[in-house]
């Protein structure tokens, strides 16, 4: 039973490592390949030349200043929490969680529950959690002398962004969740057939919901572990952290500010209380955003850390863990940009909607939303751009508004296990390669298929 899945692996493993480019280039391939849909798909201007429009629509959407404040955002999720992780207290507690791994069957099942349960509660902490607990497990590979599939441990590393839409901050349900939201995506004349609010109770924390969750928690570190057991192990040869600097140097004047604790301290205190006296209603209402997290992981790796010195050598580390996707975040704006304005996501998702049932709807808005994860790899942007097609079909076709908007949300996930932009970070963090990562995630994708398609089958 395992040779078939093993061989298949090593066929898929081989086949990327001869045409898979790096994901910038993937980047650059899919923004020809969007400018060349919008060529062919969408109606010419009635005065100006074609193209010359498409690549109007490429620019706007690379300087968009509501998608690049998003980027921002995203970035200081990444950094943050990648600061966070290196402090010291961290450190610790990471290395007293890898302490029990001892082989890559071990490591999968370690690396990829804790990674599911973080990305649960926050898609950008469980990114950076998964990355650093993979790159720990290999650095205590090396410590230790045991031989590992580090790629294997690094896909499993990657398996949150399989659950994060589903979780508390998905894109999508947290949208939907806001007074009025609903209403304001759809034409005034159907409005009124849409509630102003959908509860977490109806998305996140819905029966169906939880247990396709479940059914994740135990079935994809279950694949990791049997695909681990035949795997190919090697040895690692990774630089090693240290998350403190050289104590015997001594400082005088201003110099000692950057290391002493106490300065460290009393900002990170102070960032805390402000976020507690600021952000406490929002928290008791169970939202969070990107604002909010950020503030939060500022304050707590200022004292995590202690002495500033410490925390701008972690921010060191962090930085090049995170540069990969600084400059793929434009590109992916610039697609995000076509398929707006050009109006081809609409043809896409209208597409689907067209060829739809009462019952096919929400299958129907799984699959699209999948290939639209493709070109916008962003769920927020995705909710923006798909949110309006499938609200207005579901009030046409009577279909809960609370499905089609889980449909999109598992699509969305669906492919992040295909696309590599979210895996930069992971990339960067671990030194693996995306062709390394890919065939072990794609066995997840197929996994994840299976239960989200059953899952709006049968529990919804």
């Amino acid at each position: 039973m395992l040779s078939l899945p093993m061989s298949a692996t090593h066929y898929i493993e081989t086949l990327f490592r001869r045409i898979l480019p790096s994901p910038f280039v993937i980047a650059l391939l899919l923004t020809l390949l969007t400018i060349l849909l919008a060529l062919v798909l969408t109606p010419a201007p009635e005065q100006g030349i074609h193209l010359w429009q498409i690549l109007s629509y490429w620019e706007h959407g690379i300087w968009n200043q509501g998608l690049l404040v998003f980027a921002y955002q995203m970035m200081l999720i990444l950094v943050l929490g990648h600061i966070l992780v290196l402090s010291p207290p961290m450190n610790a507690l990471i290395g007293r969680l890898t302490n029990r791994v001892h082989d890559t069957k071990s490591a999968v099942i370690l690396v990829s529950i804790t990674t599911l349960l973080v990305s649960f509660f926050n898609w950008g902490l469980g990114l950076i959690f998964g990355a650093i607990m993979a790159r720990k497990v290999a650095e205590a590979a090396q410590r230790r002398g045991f031989l590992i599939n580090y790629p294997l441990v690094g896909a499993a590393g990657y398996v949150g962004m399989m659950v994060w839409h589903g979780g508390i901050s998905g894109s999508a349900p947290a949208k939907v969740g806001e007074q009025g939201h609903l209403k304001s995506l759809v034409d005034p004349g159907l409005a009124d057939q849409l509630p102003s609010v959908l509860p977490y109770t109806e998305t996140v924390f819905s029966g169906s919901n939880l247990m396709v969750f479940v059914l994740l928690l135990v079935l994809i570190p279950f694949v990791l572990y049997r695909l681990s057991r035949s795997a190919k192990v090697g040895p690692t040869t990774l630089s090693l952290y240290d998350a403190q600097l050289p104590g015997d140097q001594k400082f005088s004047g201003a110099e000692r500010l950057d290391h002493t604790k106490y300065v460290g301290w009393f900002f990170g205190v102070m960032i805390l209380v402000v976020f507690v006296g600021q952000y406490a209603p929002f928290l008791g209402q169970g939202i969070v955003t990107p604002n909010m997290l950020n503030f939060f992981m500022l304050g707590l790796a200022f004292i995590l850390h202690g002495k500033i010195a410490n925390f701008l050598h972690a921010l060191g580390e962090a930085i090049d863990g995170a540069s990969g996707i600084l400059i793929q975040f434009p590109l992916y704006f610039g697609i995000m940009g076509i398929m707006q304005d050009s109006g081809l996501v609409v043809q896409m998702a209208d597409f689907f909607v067209s060829i739809s049932t009462t019952k096919t709807l929400p299958l129907l808005t799984y699959l699209s939303a999948a290939l639209v994860n493709i070109f916008v790899p962003s769920g927020g942007g995705q909710w923006a751009l798909q949110g309006p097609v499938i609200l207005e079909a579901a009030i046409k076709l009577n279909v809960p508004v609370a499905k089609v908007v889980m449909a999109m949300a598992y699509g969305d996930q669906l492919t992040n296990m295909l696309q590599p932009f979210w895996a930069l970070p992971l990339l960067g963090i671990t030194k693996l390669k995306a062709r390394e990562l890919l065939p072990y995630t794609l066995w997840i994708m197929l996994i994840g298929a299976v239960v989200f398609f059953g899952a709006l089958l049968f529990l919804y």
